[in-house]
């Protein structure tokens, strides 16, 4: 029987999505990110003490798991745009990593590289649920993240705020800028990120060539 997957997407200029991982999924993203401490704080922008990148053999155990999610990304994609795609897109795993934001830390205003981005909250604590909860102000409050589109008046939608659930994942165009903020309470919340490109970048076909033949099907 397929999974059943009940998702959200935000009328507003580009097309954002929320959805629900399921638990295996999950899990297999925290215990994938044990056996891997490569530090990947120079390739992004986060002031953030814990982030770490995974290797190849983690993102191919991952792959087919973040192609559902990413199907189901197209397929909201063509229902807010109220057009099929002329021809379906072909995807590449291009980056992935794990954040473990503790106390007074936080993400930057920024976008990312590529296509398609995501990112999926794997821990929320007690203690941040609450802080966030007790929170008094217009933001996304302590640990939340926001998005950021267009400098119009004050009756357009410019930004989309959001203190996620465990188990969340949004997905969202890689250019669109957004920001996590920080928090107080003693306690880490783990997210992960990633990155999907539309094509391989020319400066990085070796890297990327593995990705691309296992999640097109491709036999060598």
């Amino acid at each position: 029987m397929e999974e059943k997957i009940n998702i959200d997407v935000y009328n507003w200029g580009p097309c954002v999505v929320r959805l629900r991982i399921n638990e295996e999924f999950k899990k297999l993203l925290l215990s994938e990110a044990k056996n891997n401490k490569k530090d990947f704080r120079d390739k992004l922008a986060g002031i953030i003490e814990s982030e770490t990148g995974y290797d190849d053999i983690s993102k191919q155990k991952l792959l087919p798991m973040l192609s559902q999610y990413l199907g189901v990304y197209d397929q909201a994609y063509q229902r807010y745009v109220a057009k099929p795609y002329e021809q379906k897109p072909e995807y590449v795993l291009s980056s992935l990593w794990i954040n473990y934001q503790k106390p007074n830390e936080f993400n930057p205003p920024h976008d990312h590289d590529g296509k398609i981005s995501f990112v999926i909250y794997c821990a929320i604590p007690e203690e941040l649920k609450k802080e966030n909860k007790e929170y008094k102000g217009k933001s996304c409050g302590p640990g939340g993240i926001q998005f950021v589109y267009g400098n119009g008046p004050r009756d357009c939608v410019t930004t989309m705020s959001f203190f996620p659930q465990e188990g969340d994942m949004f997905i969202f165009p890689a250019w669109l800028k957004h920001w996590v903020a920080p928090f107080k309470s003693d306690c880490t919340r783990i997210s992960v990120s990633g990155n999907f490109h539309d094509q391989v970048p020319l400066n990085n076909v070796v890297n990327f060539a593995p990705n691309y033949i296992k999640s097109k099907n491709v036999k060598k």
